[in-house]
């Protein structure tokens, strides 16, 4: 992973940011004041700004209305608010109605058998928001230990689920989607074009092992400083690092981008 002074001037202009938000744009659970602000000066610069998170629906929509985002995707790529004119964010889902009434019910018997069989394991706490996936909780406000974390994740997987670890939580769900399929299905959804053929024009931020897919595809990819923790577990790690941690490291990430716009 490289400082970002090692980042070439881009050929062609900037076209936005996708960041992950859990300890990448917040700091101890909340946006701090600089990475609002960058978020708001990258928007005003003319660049296109979707956060992409594990977080649930229910829990995303005030931020959808309240950030300055073209759209804001959840659920792992799953689902997705978009910002209306007149300030209510509309939802739009990548699974059909009755496909994710199907899985929510698939889904409580996996969470059931998590919460028999994983000692210490805990729903996360805004599960009550989640419409097309489960999250455990294993650092927001529980500790589970490294193996119980592991048993969680293999125990989604044996039942067909896809599984992914946050910085905070376990996120497991039935289909197909992840991280870049909800980048380039809200892409096509906003603006009718096709992410692959402009990736490179693209920046992707995070700070854990389930933006791996995210870091693997973008050549513009940045980790913020507190993925170090997380390091020795990727196999995919971002081109590049910020000097500092989560709200901070996006602060820093934005002056860099708003220094070299073409």
């Amino acid at each position: 992973m490289l400082d970002l002074t090692h980042w070439p001037r881009p050929p062609r202009p900037w076209l936005g940011v996708f960041t992950d938000i859990d300890d990448t744009l917040t700091t101890d659970g909340a946006i701090t004041a600089d990475a609002l602000h960058a978020l708001g000066a990258l928007k005003q610069a003319g660049l296109m700004i979707i956060p992409i998170t594990g977080r649930p629906m229910g829990w995303s929509r005030n931020f959808a209305h309240q950030w300055p985002v073209d759209a804001l995707v959840a659920e792992n790529g799953a689902a997705a608010w978009i910002p209306q004119a007149d300030g209510a964010p509309r939802a739009t889902y990548q699974q059909s109605d009755a496909v994710r009434s199907a899985n929510w019910t698939r889904m409580q018997a996996m969470t059931a058998r998590i919460l028999r069989e994983v000692p210490g394991a805990a729903l996360a706490q805004d599960s009550a928001g989640r419409e097309t996936d489960i999250a455990i909780d294993h650092s927001e406000f529980t500790h589970l230990p490294p193996q119980a974390i592991t048993q969680v994740v293999e125990l989604m997987r044996s039942e067909g689920m896809n599984a992914t670890v946050s910085s905070i939580h376990i996120n497991g769900w039935f289909g197909e989607h992840h991280k870049l399929s909800g980048a380039q299905w809200i892409v096509k959804q906003l603006w009718g074009r096709a992410l692959a053929a402009e990736i490179e024009r693209w920046v992707y931020v995070g700070d854990s092992t389930n933006d791996q897919v995210m870091f693997e595809h973008f050549e513009n990819s940045v980790g913020v400083a507190n993925i170090r923790r997380f390091e020795a577990q990727l196999t995919h790690r971002p081109r590049y690092i910020t000097p500092s941690e989560r709200g901070a490291g996006f602060a820093e990430l934005a002056r860099h981008l708003l220094t070299h716009l073409n």
